[in-house]
């Protein structure tokens, strides 16, 4: 990694997102092309502490999706 280079996370772990963060998600009807949308985490709807698609989240928009990646 250069430097000024973050490495980013995937969301796949429950302890990795927090409340606040700014993530990308893809929303369901997003699914087949993999568009992201980004937003700040409202709350966690995935209750196990990891998922192969990535944690559920509900942004402060209301809209719900698996985050992708966290960005801070």
């Amino acid at each position: 990694m250069g430097v000024g280079e973050r490495e980013l996370k995937s969301g796949k772990n429950r302890s990795d997102v927090a409340i606040g963060a700014t993530v990308d998600i893809v929303l369901k009807k997003d699914q087949p092309t993999g568009r992201l949308t980004r937003g700040r985490v409202a709350r966690l709807l995935t209750n196990s502490s990891t998922h192969p698609h990535g944690i559920k989240v509900m942004l402060d928009d209301g809209q719900v999706g698996r985050v992708q990646a966290i960005i801070e």
